[in-house]
């Protein structure tokens, strides 16, 4: 067994050792069932009661009885988008969410600007819910504590990266207990409200009418319902975990479909349960403003609990906030699983370098986590974790989602009109979320924009031009490849040449000689990338080698880690594209034999085979092609993983020859 160095061991500590590609039950270990996903996706949507309902309270001003419209209207929100993304699940098992729906409805275009808005939008997530988080933790403690709350945040941001790369169902498990403090605590509250206010509430009727009524001849009917469509806006947060579950379906345990729909209803369940709970309990508690150094839910449990017996009340209020400021750091798992996710998507499109589909040797997408979690910490430390700043930059994004979203579902149902049962009120579901979605789209930038909602489309713009930049030189690497595949046609020409000339209706096999020399030759799949680094070794040592063997690795990402099936045709395929090498070479008087594997990485995987290739072939010679390109820029260096390089470094470790062939292009 090997030794591990320092580093290795350190990071088995905190990330947790290698997961087993060949485990039957991997999948099933890294799957989460309804209850576990609405624990990992529902918990954004259900702890943005902490700070949603606060902002659209707020935005009241004094006029609080209009509270009982922005409770109703976010209800019927939360149900209305709940049942387009049950749609777009049953439409898109496969997942993705937006970016997806919008690439393959609208137009690829749409997709990327969908792709990046949710990008930009899960990053806030993280940000947002670290930073209320924190700030309902130290609403327990004294005011003079207040200096360390950046720092805390800071350190929060960073242990759920870390947490993060272990695995999601691992982080998952420990929220568990959490996000049940949490529900029971929040509905306790609720209810208590409810119950002991419950002989006042015909007045709290009158009281609204009376609002309503003195609002439209203080201040008029416009600016009533500009207050209330303000107030209704603010709290738009509260509807961004939504669509976390059609973006993360991949994560979910077959069947992912009826799974996905029954996360769906847990979270509008909870949700709307919990939001228009407080909204309620605000009023009939008269909480006011929130006091410096505390959050309108703080405020509300001390004025609830004020005349229990005993430190009671001062316990359940510590235990409540706690369980705020713990869920709301689950919270942004949403950002830790979703973020990578839609990136992954986007570098399997060449959106985004993919190096952002890989996975890690515990099945995450390692880079997407550490780039979300670096992101979402340069926002907290650029707003000096101020919510004010936070939620000015939030919400909007996710509704360019939403609306591209609902808008290609409503072109979908279009087009499948009378070839899909019931299509009028499918179309109907998503027309509505469509016109909800792209309603609070046009509020929140009208109100938001000049406030501070600019820095968040400047910053969408930016990640949506770096994408058609990265498209733009993956789409030149390509065509330049397809003129390296014009050998493809030359090698099978000259396979089929042979043929003609000799009878290969009785395949004869070239003698095997152990000690001949031999080239081993990296490649990925029959391609002119391959066989121009085979005609390279020819022509550079002619004669010299007898026997040929040709290595290629499946690589497992974020496209094909969807179960055992899709691992039984990645390994067919590498099989089969093998196999096209040995055969060709045969038919050339050459001994040849084809190696492969499945794994993550394409250096652990040759590692792990090349002393056995060296037992078989003890005069082997390791060859790898690798592109040149005119000029090499940070872009080029950035979008291309240089494999080779690290091959050969590992190799002259060992002592195993390795040559580099370059293929300028």
């Amino acid at each position: 067994m090997t030794k591990m160095n320092l580093g290795e061991r350190l990071k088995t500590l905190f990330i947790g050792k290698s997961r087993d590609l060949s485990d039957k039950k991997l999948f099933h270990h890294t799957s989460l069932i309804a209850v576990f996903a609405w624990v990992a996706l529902g918990a954004n949507g259900i702890s943005s009661s902490c700070y949603g309902p606060e902002a659209a309270w707020g935005a009241l001003k004094n006029h609080y009885y209009l509270g009982i419209f922005v409770a109703i209207a976010s209800v019927i929100t939360i149900y209305i988008l709940t049942a387009s993304y049950s749609q777009i699940i049953e439409a898109f098992p496969a997942g993705g969410g937006g970016y997806v729906v919008a690439s393959k409805l609208l137009h690829p275009n749409a997709g990327v600007v969908a792709g990046c808005a949710l990008i930009i939008d899960y990053v806030l997530t993280i940000a947002v819910s670290v930073a209320s988080g924190v700030d309902a933790l130290f609403s327990l403690l004294p005011p003079h504590w207040q200096t360390y709350k950046l720092a805390s945040a800071v350190v929060g941001v960073i242990l759920l990266t870390v947490l993060n790369l272990r695995g999601v169902k691992e982080s998952v498990v420990v929220c568990l207990p959490i996000f049940a403090v949490f529900v029971l605590t929040h509905v306790f509250v609720i209810i208590y409200g409810l119950v002991t206010h419950v002989a006042g509430m015909s007045g709290v009727v009158g009281a609204t009418v009376n609002e309503v009524n003195t609002s439209q001849s203080e201040i008029g009917l416009m600016a009533m319902l500009f207050l209330l469509l303000r107030a209704y806006s603010q709290g738009a947060g509260t509807y961004t975990g939504i669509e976390g579950v059609s973006n993360a379906m991949l994560m979910l345990r077959e069947p992912r479909v009826e799974t996905g729909k029954r996360t769906m209803r847990y979270i509008a369940l909870s949700l709307s349960i919990v939001v228009a709970g407080l909204l309620i309990s605000y009023l009939v508690w008269q909480v006011g403003e929130p006091v410096p150094g505390k959050t309108l839910n703080a405020v509300l449990f001390e004025r609830m609990t004020a005349d229990w017996p005993g430190r009671t009340g001062w316990i359940f209020v510590m235990v409540t906030l706690a369980s705020e400021a713990a869920l709301l750091l689950i919270a942004a798992q949403a950002g830790f699983m979703g973020g990578p996710q839609v990136l992954a998507n986007m570098a399997l499109d060449r959106w985004f370098p993919t190096r952002f589909a890989t996975l890690s040797d515990r099945f995450v997408t390692q880079n997407g986590v550490v780039l979300m979690g670096a992101a979402a910490l340069g926002v907290i430390v650029f707003t000096g974790g101020s919510m004010a700043l936070l939620v000015l930059f939030y919400s909007i994004n996710v509704f360019i989602t939403f609306s591209l979203s609902q808008l290609g579902m409503v072109r979908h149902w279009w087009n499948q009109r009378g070839g899909v049962e019931a299509w009028k009120k499918k179309l109907g579901v998503n027309g509505i979320g469509f016109a909800l979605s792209f309603f609070i789209l046009v509020s929140l930038s009208v109100i938001k924009l000049r406030e501070g909602g600019w820095i968040t489309l400047l910053g969408t713009g930016v990640l949506i031009g770096i994408a058609f930049v990265i498209r733009r030189h993956y789409r030149h690497t390509h065509k330049v490849l397809r003129r390296l595949d014009e050998l493809i046609e030359a090698a099978e020409l000259s396979g089929s040449s042979l043929e003609r000339e000799k009878d290969f209706s009785t395949e004869i096999v070239p003698k095997f000689d152990r000690k001949a020399k031999t080239a081993v030759v990296m490649v990925n799949g029959f391609n002119g990338l391959g066989l121009h680094t085979l005609l390279g070794i020819m022509r550079m040592f002619p004669g010299v080698f007898r026997n040929f063997v040709f290595v290629q690795v499946g690589i497992v990402d974020a496209g094909n880690f969807k179960g055992a099936s899709e691992l039984h045709n990645l390994q067919s395929h590498a099989d089969k594209e093998i196999q096209r090498y040995v055969t060709y070479m045969r038919h050339h008087g050459y001994y040849a034999e084809g190696v492969t594997a499945v794994g993550i990485d394409v250096v652990a995987e040759v590692i792990e085979l090349a002393p056995r290739i060296m037992e078989r072939f003890p005069q082997a010679v390791f060859f790898g092609g690798q592109l040149v390109f005119p000029q090499e820029t940070f872009l080029t260096r950035w979008l291309h993983n240089y494999a080779v390089f690290a091959l050969q470094r590992k190799f002259y470790q060992q002592g195993f020859p390795f040559l580099i062939l370059p293929i300028r292009v």
